[in-house]
């Protein structure tokens, strides 16, 4: 049995593929997913897969039709299901159009950065940067070229370009196989979703660009980001504290974006005796931080700390570690606007409705290389642009 790669998405290449060259060149495909043929979680998560990649760019990976490997947009998606819960079957029937840019031979890549540096109280200017795929290949940027450091990744090294010219969207080329290397991804009790439109546990997801993991705590903190170091992951435990209380649990998790470049998930919970709080993290691709939006809904104190402390140094707009631990890393946290150091190690603000802030580690500690110290981590974080990757014709 033959599949397709679409994406992130896996389907079964049993489907009918006709083509049409009317105002674009366009593919028409469908296919069937059955339970018990794989599981019946498996099929209704290809299902939402399908619904869920509709405008998205997508690299397509043919077993059986190579010769229309190449890059697409999903135009539209649909199906039908037919679920038999007494014969114990469960079967969708799916329909995909696909926007036809060309194979990897034909096609850029194009990084659209677009907007401005994050707004701070610190006169900082930030660095623009982009990490395209692991495995890239012929990064323009036009007459003015960026500064390019690797970093260790779980997918490889992947490439980080700094310094990126204003109002230059950057190009590059890319193995249609290649595409998927380094990508961020949202996982649900250990299973990669595709979309926005799939559940999170809220005690069961993951938020990984290979550089980066965070996930829930079950105690002992509300989130563990753990930094790929040495071969292995380096979890540090935080607590996010509303008001002078600890957020042991979260009551929801759902996904605002998930594409490869930037995936952003936002969490939810209670106050007593009402009321909510907020949590928005983004984790873009290439990056050694994750960035953080809490917000409340009454103007008061927030604070994000290590569970277990350790001895920071104020940096004005950020804190970090003042020696390496013992994996040769460290800590570090801050913001983009003004905030008191916690005396554990983290981040406190008062009389506010929300605080932006980012948490990682300096990889390398004292002999960072440039890229990874810690100020130019802050400016990463300062400079960082929403992307949006395209494919344009050479």
């Amino acid at each position: 049995m033959a599949d397709l790669q679409l994406g992130r998405l896996v389907l079964r290449e049993t489907m009918t593929l006709t083509e049409s060259a009317y105002q674009g060149w366009s593919l028409h495909i469908n296919g069937v997913e059955v339970c018990p043929m794989i599981t019946r979680d498996e099929v209704w998560d290809r299902f939402d897969g399908v619904l869920g990649g509709q405008g998205g760019l997508v690299q397509a990976i043919w077993e059986e039709k190579s010769e229309r490997n190449g890059y697409y947009t999903i135009s539209s998606a649909s199906g039908e299901v037919k679920d038999r819960k007494r014969q114990g079957i469960t079967e969708i029937a799916w329909k995909i159009s696909l926007q036809r840019h060309g194979p990897d031979t034909d096609v850029d890549l194009e990084s659209r950065l677009s907007g401005a540096v994050r707004a701070n109280d610190f006169s900082l200017t930030g660095e623009r940067w982009s990490a395209p795929s692991v495995g890239h290949y012929a990064y323009y940027t036009g007459p003015t070229a960026p500064s390019v450091m690797t970093r260790a990744s779980t997918d490889g090294l992947i490439t980080v370009y700094r310094g990126v010219p204003a109002g230059v969207s950057p190009r590059w080329g890319c193995r249609v196989e290649d595409y998927l290397r380094g990508r961020v991804r949202v996982l649900n009790a250990g299973t990669e979703r595709v979309g926005t439109a799939h559940p999170l546990d809220e005690d069961g997801w993951e938020l990984a660009n290979g550089l980066v993991r965070v996930r829930p705590l079950a105690g002992g903190g509300s989130l563990e980001v753990a930094s790929f170091t040495g071969g292995a992951w380096r979890p540090k435990s935080w607590w996010i504290d509303i008001g002078g209380t600890q957020i042991t649990s979260w009551d929801s998790a759902s996904v605002l974006r998930n594409d490869l470049e930037s995936c952003i998930v936002r969490l939810a919970v209670r106050r007593s005796p009402v009321g909510r709080a907020y949590l928005d993290l983004t984790l873009r691709r290439g990056s050694r931080i994750v960035e953080g939006y809490l917000q409340r809904g009454d103007s008061g104190t927030m604070s994000v700390y290590l569970a277990s402390a350790e001895t920071c140094t104020d940096a004005t707009s950020y804190v970090v570690r003042s020696t390496d631990d013992g994996n040769g890393n460290r800590v570090i946290a801050g913001s983009a606007r003004n905030f008191d150091p916690h005396a554990s190690g983290g981040l406190t603000k008062t009389s506010s409705t929300a605080m932006d802030f980012f948490l990682g580690a300096v990889v390398g500690g004292s002999s960072a290389v440039s890229g990874d110290q810690a100020t130019h981590l802050r400016d990463q974080y300062i400079g960082a642009l929403p992307e949006v990757v395209a494919a344009v014709r050479r």
